[in-house]
């Protein structure tokens, strides 16, 4: 049979179209712009009304310059897609070659003696062999080499092949290797050896007192580093506990950052200081889930709720519209009650260089936890079981009048005021050139 008639081949009508590649009802379709849909409905934000709409233009002017900087330490944008033509004669890589930084490597392929030429921007070429045979000079041309001349951590050249009319394009990866931070777990690797307990504490140090007593019940070798800015701070007597103090409410993140810091252990556990351990508080099964899998955090249930939720990015030219969606993305290959997710509750496990090296924001003093997750989006993998909880201290009524008093102290800094949802939305719209955000 022929070709096809032209005039019967056409797209799909815009209607079709649209109903195709949707997710929670999003269309992850390549487009310049995100839009949030109703931006006014509580929970939903357009993060650059947290400016005055004379500032606006600036900031954006400020963002831009820096989103470009970063832009291009991150190597961006990608270069461009490369497709092969059909029916070349002869054969080249078309993906992965890679070489370090003023490396060698060895390009798979070869040519016919008549080839044009190769070119590269970032290296140079050369070859094993000699001759002036061109019988041979195919054997030859399977034996070239690409020199990495540039050094760069990270970047791709883009090697061309000429041949007559031919021109073949293939990308050569120029990655420096990382080096490997590794922890010595020890010959029993105990749990004790693999985990470090973290929090944060601030105006309740009773309920800290019930969150340690009962993790020396279930772990009593477990290592807990508490970060501490209350105002008078009060000595912990527990060998097995490292108390860092701060400045007097310097915050929420600055605390989590403080605790991470100083754990010298693969893994660390992240939990609040009104927690309680409970035999469902299976540390070692979460360790299983970060030992077998590529996940960087996996967390557990809280008081019975497995709070989980996934953060799906529309990439935007003036800032990219993100959208919250509860609920996890599959489930964890191997773990039946496991899924991936984008974002937990705080009682999870991770990689304790995988935390550090997305911070948490100091900025954020108070009421903050989605952020972190925000921060760490393309970055961190994420799951959630449900076969590991632990417990939330009841809010029973108070007797005694001073720690009553902590308590409503603490209600009052943990107020989400205005100023501070304020603050945040300017705070996502700069740092994380974003652009709205929609729960659904």
């Amino acid at each position: 049979s022929g070709p096809p008639d032209p005039g019967r081949l056409k797209l799909l009508p815009t209607e079709k179209h649209n109903q195709l590649f949707r997710y929670n009802g999003l269309w992850l379709f390549p487009k310049k712009q995100c839009e949030c849909q109703n931006v006014n409905r509580p929970g939903n934000y357009n993060y650059q009304d947290a400016y005055s709409p004379s500032d606006v233009e600036a900031v954006k002017a400020r963002r831009q310059r820096e989103f470009q900087h970063f832009q291009r330490r991150e190597g961006l944008p990608r270069p461009p897609v490369l497709v092969a033509q059909p029916n070349l004669p002869f054969s080249y890589p078309i993906f992965g070659v890679e070489v370090m930084p003023l490396h060698t490597v060895l390009i798979p392929g070869g040519c016919p003696p008549t080839y044009k030429g190769l070119t590269a921007s970032l290296g140079t070429f050369n070859s094993l062999a000699d001759t002036p045979d061109h019988v041979l000079l195919n054997f030859i041309l399977q034996h070239v080499t690409y020199t990495s001349t540039v050094f760069r951590l990270s970047a791709v050249d883009i090697v061309s092949v000429e041949l007559g009319s031919w021109v073949a394009r293939f990308p050569v990866t120029i990655r420096h290797p990382i080096t490997p931070i590794l922890y010595d777990p020890g010959p029993e690797r105990k749990i004790s050896s693999l985990v470090t307990v973290a929090t944060k504490t601030f105006l309740r140090y009773p309920r800290l007192q019930v969150l340690l007593r009962s993790i020396r019940v279930h772990y009593p070798d477990l290592r807990v580093i508490v970060a501490d800015d209350n105002a008078q701070p009060e000595k912990i007597d527990d060998p097995l506990v490292d108390q860092y103090t701060m400045p007097f409410g310097k915050g929420w993140f600055a605390g989590r950052n403080l605790a991470v810091s100083q754990v010298t252990t693969k893994y660390v556990l992240w939990v609040d200081d009104d927690y309680i351990f409970t035999n469902d508080t299976k540390i070692d099964r979460l360790v299983d889930v970060l030992e077998n899998t590529d996940l960087d955090v996996v967390g557990g249930r809280v008081g019975g709720n497995q709070f989980q939720f996934k953060l799906l990015l529309e990439p935007g030219e003036d800032g990219d519209c993100i959208h919250w969606r509860a609920g996890s993305f599959h489930p964890l290959p191997g773990f039946p009650s496991c899924g991936v997710t984008s974002g937990v509750v705080n009682f999870f496990l991770a990689h304790t260089h995988k935390l550090l090296s997305v911070g948490f924001g100091p900025k954020l003093q108070r009421v903050a936890h989605s952020e972190f997750f925000i921060d760490g989006l393309g970055s961190l993998l994420v799951g959630s079981c449900s076969d590991v909880s632990i417990g939330h201290q009841p809010k029973n009524p108070i007797s005694d009048p001073k720690e009553a008093a902590a308590e409503r102290s603490y209600g009052g800094f943990r107020a989400n005021t205005r100023e501070q949802v304020r603050f945040k939305l300017a705070l996502h719209f700069f740092k994380n050139h974003l652009k709205c955000f929609t729960r659904g």
